[in-house]
């Protein structure tokens, strides 16, 4: 079997890179043309599924390999892969947004971008708004953020599991 034709278990498959990318297409597709793709927002919970199927498989072969999980040890590969990516969509997002919002909009970023920065933005503007999904206005540029969170909730459930 060649490495990367995603047979192998634990193989790199870029089909599946691949099913993500199409997913979040239709979300920016659904978001900046609704009309066009009005189911575009399935594509979050088809990128959540497969997410969720990479985590989990990833954690299987850890168990398979060492007899448990290191919790920690993920958490640190995982830190190490998404935190460059994050730390410049972050500081774009938060230079498009001092332009490009109110004052209003601007008064929370600063503990939002810590929040994004920590993955925990969801628990920042639940905080700051008290609804998480009752926004006035335009939401937090960084709202889409929450899903690095809820992932680290996934793979803390399978580590238990």
């Amino acid at each position: 079997m060649k490495h990367g034709d995603g047979t192998t278990p634990g193989a790199y498959s870029p089909a599946l890179d691949g099913l993500r990318a199409l997913a979040v297409a239709a979300v920016v597709v659904y978001h900046f043309a609704p009309a066009a793709l009005p189911a575009g927002f399935l594509g979050v919970d088809v990128f959540f599924v497969v997410s969720g199927f990479l985590i989990t498989r990833l954690l299987a072969a850890e168990v398979r390999t060492s007899d448990g999980i290191r919790l920690r040890a993920f958490w640190g590969r995982r830190i190490r892969r998404l935190l460059p990516a994050l730390a410049v969509l972050v500081e774009v997002t938060v230079a498009v947004a001092a332009v490009a919002s109110t004052a209003l909009e601007r008064r929370g970023l600063p503990a939002q971008t810590l929040g994004a920065l920590t993955f925990s933005v969801n628990w920042v503007l639940i905080a700051q708004s008290g609804d998480y999904f009752a926004t006035v206005g335009r939401p937090s540029p960084l709202l889409h953020i929450w899903s690095l969170r809820s992932e680290e909730h996934t793979s803390e459930l399978q580590s238990r599991g």
